[in-house]
C-alpha cells in the first residue's frame, strides 16, 4: 500500500480499525508523557507511524500527528459546547480521548447495541497479540504495555433523544490497585495536599526508558510515580504536575545573572589584553626614543671631532705661515688626524723644518682595466675551450642573487615570505597600460612576410618608424634616415656586436665608473674586448660640482695610464641618463666628451636606454642626436630601445642609429644571431607609430607613477638617516651605506649584501658596478607600493639591527675619529647630490677652512655644552697633542 499517494496526505481517510490502532498507541502512558516533556514531538510520531507501518498500516508520522490533532479539536468542540454532531449520533472516540486528555483512570466499556465493534486495543488479547508479533527487544517505546488498560468499544448509537452531553456507559468500573499500593497512594495526596516539595516523596522505583529511546530524570521521575502509584483524580494529580513543572522551569534571572557575569568576566580579560598591549608599545616607544637619543648623541660627537678637525687643518696652516713658508701642509683624504698631528710632532721634535713636512700619502689606486675574475683560480672544465671556461666563471653578485630570487620569487598570495626583487631594472608600474595597448586589434598580424626571413638590419617599415620616432624625441635637427637604423633582440646585444666591430681581442673601451655591470659581460664574453675604468668618487674636488661627476680630466687620466700599461682603446661608452646614479649629462658635457674622443680617434658608444624615463619637468634630457653638430659623425654611435621606457622588460628589442655604413653592415652581419621575430617587429613599429596614445596617455601615468615612487623611496631614506644621491631619471636611487659598514670594505659590502638577501630584499651592491667606494648600493624604486612597502621594512630592519651591532663594538674599543668616505650625517639627512666633505679641504686657503668651521660651529651648540677641561678628560691623548701645538706644555 502506497502511503505517499495524494489519497493519503494530511491524515485523511481514516478506517475505523485504523483510528484504534492509532489511539492504542498515542494513548500509552510513556507516550503521553513524552508528548508533554517536549515541545517538538515529531519525531513520536514518526516512531508511531513505524509500528503501524509494521503492522499493514501505511501512514507518515505527518499523518498521525494530523489525525490526532483533528480528534483533538473534535473533542474540544463537542466538550465545550456540550452537544452531540450531526446526525443525534454520539461521537465514538469521545469516552477514549476524554479518559487521556482527562487523565482520568482506566475504564472498561460494555457492550452496546451497535454494529461496529472495535477490537480490545491496550488489554488482553491484543497486548498478547502485540507481544507475540514484536519482541521486547523491538518495542519502538522499550518498555511493555501497562496491564491495566482499557477496552474501546466504537459502537453508533440509533436513539435520537440521547442526551447532548456525553455520559459513560453503564459498564464503567474503577480498577483499585493493591492494598500497598492504596497506603502508597494516601501518603502521596497527603503531601501533596500539605504542599511540600514533590521531590521529598522517597519511593524506591526504577527509572523507566522513555518513548523516544533515551532516559531523562524528570520523565523518569514522572513515569516512577506512575508506575508505582495509581492514578489519583484528576484534580490532584493536575495540581502535582502543575507544581512538578514549576520546579523543573529554570529561573530567568539565573539565566541573566549568568550571562551578566560571562560578559564581566570577557570584559577584564579585553581590558588586561589591552593593558598589555600598551604596556608593550610604551616599552617599544621608549627603545626607540633611546635608539634615536643614542643615535644623536654618536652624530653630535662626529660633528665635534670634524670640528676639531677642521681647526688642526687651520693651525697647521697657521705654523707654516709663521715660519715663513708658502707651501700648505697636505692633510690627505682618510688619514686620521690625530696620526697626522702625531706624525707631524714628531718631527718637529727631530729638528725637522715645517715647509718639509709631508704626510705619507694614501698609496696609489692602480687603474684596473679588466674587471674580470682571473680563471686560473678556479679549475678548468676539459670539456670548454679557454673562453668557455671565462664564461663558465664569469658570475658575480648580480648573477647569484638573481637566481635567488628566481628561485624564492615573493608573490603576496602564494609566496609572501619570498624574494622582493629592488636589484633588476625594471618598470613594473605600467604593466596594466602596457597589456592593454598590446593586445588591441592593430597589434595582431600574421602577413607571410613577418614569418620569413627580414632584412638582417630590420624591416624596412620597423626602421623607418624608429627613425621618426627617434627624430621626434631626440629633437634631432634633420629628419633621421631609416638606412643609418640596425635592429636587434635587445641593447645588450648592441654592446656586444659593437665591441666585435670596433675592437679585436684584448683592446679596450672606456668607461666611467660606477656603470650598469651588464656591459662587462656584453663586451668580454664574445668579443674578448676589456674595459678601462674612469674612476669617479662622491667627493668634490678640483672641477668637480657633483658627486661621482665625469670630467675630460678624469677621462684624460684613465687613457694616458691604460697607454702607458700597452693597452689599446678604441672607444668611449657613455650612459645617458647614467646607471646607477641617474644623472642626466648638461649639452655642453656631452659636447666634451664627444670633443676628448674627437681628439683621441676614440668611437662614442652613446646609451639613451632611459630617454623617456625622465619623470620630473625640471630636469631636462639631451640627446646626442639632438645636437646641431656632431665633432665625429662617423664615430658617434647611439644605442635606444623600448624595454625600460615601456616598462616591457620581456620584449627584446633595441636600435642602433650610425651614420657609418660600415659599421651599420658590420653589425648588421651580426643580426643573423641576434635579430627580432617578424611579428615582434610589427607590434612595435605599431607602438612607435601611436604617438598620441604615448604623449597623452602613457608617458603621462608612467612619469606620474615614477615620481610617485621614487618619493615614496626617498622619504623613507630621509626617515632612515641615509644618504642618497637626489636624481630624476631612470627607476634607481644610488645609496650610501657606507657608515653601515665595519671596516669600509668591498668584503663588508658583500656581507651587508647577503644580509639584505637573507631578508628576503634583493639590491645591488656598489662592487656589481665597479664603484670605487665601498658601501654604495643602488635600489630600484619602480615597484607596485605593496611591495616598496615591505621591501623598505625588511631594509629597515637590516639596518637598526647592523647599527645596534657597529654601536655594541664601538663602546668597546677605543673611539677613533672619521674615516675616510663617510658621509656627513650632521643634518637629519644629507643629499649627497649636495654635499661637501670639509675633509676635502686640504688644499684650500685659510679663508675657506675658517667659513667651514663656522658652519660647522652654527649647526652645533659643542661649544657651549663643552669646555677644554671636559674634552681634556674624555680624549687626554689628543688634548695633549693640541696642548704642544699651540704651545702652551
Amino acid at each position: 500500500m502506497d502511503f505517499r499517494g495524494k489519497k493519503y496526505e494530511r491524515g485523511s481517510n481514516w478506517s475505523d480499525p485504523e483510528v484504534v490502532e492509532l489511539l492504542q498507541l498515542w494513548a500509552d502512558e510513556s507516550v503521553q508523557i513524552e508528548l508533554e516533556s517536549c515541545l517538538r514531538n515529531q519525531h513520536v510520531f514518526n516512531r508511531i507511524a513505524e509500528v503501524l507501518r509494521e503492522k499493514g498500516i501505511h501512514r507518515t508520522g505527518d499523518q498521525c500527528r494530523e489525525k490526532i490533532k483533528k480528534m483533538k479539536l473534535e473533542y474540544r468542540r463537542i466538550k465545550d459546547n456540550s452537544k452531540a454532531p450531526r446526525g443525534g449520533r454520539t461521537w465514538k472516540f469521545y469516552e477514549v480521548m476524554d479518559r487521556v486528555l482527562t487523565s482520568r483512570p482506566a475504564l472498561a466499556y460494555g457492550s452496546l447495541s451497535g454494529s461496529m465493534m472495535a477490537q480490545q486495543v491496550l488489554q488482553g488479547s491484543m497486548v498478547e497479540s502485540y507481544h507475540h508479533q514484536f519482541p521486547s527487544s523491538a518495542l519502538p517505546f522499550g518498555h511493555s504495555q501497562h496491564p491495566e488498560l482499557m477496552e474501546i468499544k466504537c459502537e453508533e448509537v440509533n436513539s435520537d433523544d440521547h442526551s447532548l452531553t456525553p455520559e459513560p456507559p453503564q459498564a464503567m468500573s474503577y480498577q483499585q490497585g493493591s492494598p500497598e499500593e492504596q497506603e502508597m497512594e494516601r501518603a502521596f495526596l497527603e503531601r501533596a495536599q500539605n504542599d511540600s516539595p514533590i521531590s521529598r516523596v522517597e519511593i524506591p522505583i526504577e527509572t523507566s526508558v522513555s518513548p523516544s529511546g533515551f532516559s531523562e530524570p524528570n520523565m523518569a521521575n514522572s513515569s516512577r510515580i506512575q508506575n508505582v502509584v495509581p492514578r489519583p483524580g484528576f484534580s490532584a494529580l493536575h495540581r502535582l504536575r502543575k507544581k512538578r513543572k514549576g520546579q523543573r522551569m529554570r529561573d530567568p534571572l539565573d539565566d541573566l545573572l549568568l550571562k551578566t557575569l560571562t560578559s564581566q568576566r570577557a570584559m577584564e580579560e579585553r581590558f588586561l589584553q589591552m593593558e598589555e598591549r600598551r604596556f608593550q608599545r610604551d616599552l617599544d616607544v621608549e627603545e626607540r626614543r633611546m635608539q634615536l637619543e643614542q643615535r644623536r648623541f654618536e652624530l653630535e660627537r662626529e660633528h665635534e671631532f670634524r670640528m676639531f678637525n677642521v681647526f688642526a687643518q687651520m693651525l697647521s696652516i697657521l705654523k707654516q705661515s709663521h715660519s715663513g713658508s708658502s707651501s700648505p701642509v697636505a692633510m690627505p683624504q682618510g688619514l686620521d688626524f690625530s696620526q697626522a698631528l702625531s706624525e707631524i710632532e714628531g718631527m718637529r721634535g727631530r729638528g725637522s723644518n715645517l715647509p718639509e713636512i709631508r704626510v705619507r700619502p694614501l698609496p696609489k689606486r692602480r687603474v684596473d682595466m679588466h674587471g674580470f675574475c682571473n680563471p686560473s683560480g678556479f679549475q678548468r672544465s676539459p670539456y670548454l675551450s679557454a673562453r668557455g671556461n671565462f664564461a663558465n666563471i664569469f658570475q658575480g653578485s648580480t648573477e647569484e642573487g638573481y637566481k635567488a630570487y628566481h628561485a624564492d620569487k615573493y608573490d603576496e598570495d602564494k609566496n609572501p615570505n619570498g624574494i622582493i626583487n629592488f636589484g633588476t631594472s625594471e618598470n613594473k608600474l605600467c604593466f596594466d597600460l602596457m597589456s592593454k595597448r598590446l593586445t588591441q586589434a592593430d597589434m595582431n598580424l600574421m602577413d607571410p612576410s613577418l614569418l620569413q626571413y627580414p632584412d638582417w638590419k630590420g624591416h624596412l617599415f620597423l626602421r623607418e618608424e624608429v627613425a621618426r620616432f627617434l627624430t621626434y624625441y631626440c629633437k634631432a635637427p634633420a629628419p633621421l634616415k631609416a638606412e643609418n637604423v640596425i635592429v636587434l633582440n635587445g641593447c645588450g646585444s648592441l654592446f656586444s656586436a659593437l665591441a666585435t666591430v670596433l675592437c679585436d681581442p684584448g683592446e679596450a673601451i672606456l668607461i666611467a665608473t660606477p656603470f650598469y655591470g651588464g656591459i662587462t659581460q656584453s663586451v668580454f664574453l664574445y668579443g674578448n674586448v676589456k674595459l678601462v675604468y674612469v674612476y669617479l668618487d662622491s667627493k668634490i674636488t678640483g672641477t668637480s660640482t657633483r658627486p661621482f661627476q665625469l670630467t675630460v680630466e678624469k677621462l684624460e687620466k684613465a687613457l694616458q695610464d691604460a697607454q702607458a700599461e700597452g693597452v689599446t682603446v678604441r672607444a668611449l661608452i657613455l650612459l645617458n641618463p647614467q646607471n646607477p646614479l641617474g644623472d642626466i649629462y648638461a649639452l655642453s658635457e656631452l659636447r666634451d666628451y664627444l670633443e676628448f674622443a674627437k681628439r683621441h680617434e676614440l668611437h662614442v658608444i652613446v646609451d639613451e636606454i632611459y630617454m623617456l624615463s625622465v619623470f620630473d619637468e625640471s630636469a631636462t634630457f639631451h640627446s646626442v642626436l639632438g645636437m646641431d653638430r656632431l665633432p665625429d659623425p662617423q664615430r658617434t654611435h647611439v644605442m635606444w630601445g623600448i624595454t625600460k621606457d615601456f616598462a616591457v622588460s620581456g620584449i627584446r628589442f633595441g636600435t642602433l642609429y650610425t651614420e657609418n655604413q660600415d659599421v651599420a653592415n658590420a653589425v648588421a652581419s651580426l643580426c643573423y644571431f641576434h635579430g627580432v621575430c617578424g611579428p615582434v617587429q610589427h607590434k612595435v613599429a605599431q607602438l612607435l607609430r601611436d604617438r598620441d596614445w604615448i604623449n597623452q596617455v602613457y608617458l603621462r601615468a608612467n612619469h606620474a607613477r615614477l615620481k610617485a615612487a621614487h618619493t615614496y623611496v626617498t622619504d623613507e631614506l630621509k626617515t632612515l638617516g641615509v644618504p642618497f644621491l637626489n636624481r630624476n631619471a631612470g627607476f634607481f636611487v644610488w645609496i650610501d651605506f657606507r657608515k653601515y659598514l665595519k671596516t669600509g670594505t668591498f668584503e663588508e659590502e658583500l656581507l651587508l649584501w647577503k644580509r639584505f638577501l637573507d631578508n628576503k630584499v634583493l639590491l645591488s651592491c656598489g662592487k656589481a658596478f665597479e664603484c670605487s667606494e665601498p658601501g654604495w648600493f643602488r635600489i630600484i624604486f619602480a615597484d607596485k607600493t605593496h611591495r616598496l612597502q615591505l621591501g623598505m621594512q625588511r631594509i629597515r630592519k637590516v639596518l637598526e639591527e647592523r647599527e645596534q651591532e657597529i654601536l655594541a663594538e664601538e663602546k668597546e674599543q677605543p673611539c677613533q675619529s672619521d674615516q675616510d668616505g663617510k658621509a656627513d650625517s650632521t643634518d637629519e639627512v644629507i643629499f649627497v647630490s649636495r654635499h661637501q666633505d670639509p675633509t676635502c679641504a686640504s688644499s684650500s686657503s685659510l679663508g675657506d677652512l675658517i667659513g667651514l668651521l663656522q658652519q660647522q660651529m652654527r649647526s652645533s651648540d659643542w661649544l657651549q655644552k663643552n669646555t677644554a677641561e671636559q674634552f681634556a678628560q674624555e680624549k687626554p691623548e689628543i688634548y695633549d697633542v693640541f696642548s704642544k701645538l699651540v704651545g702652551k706644555q
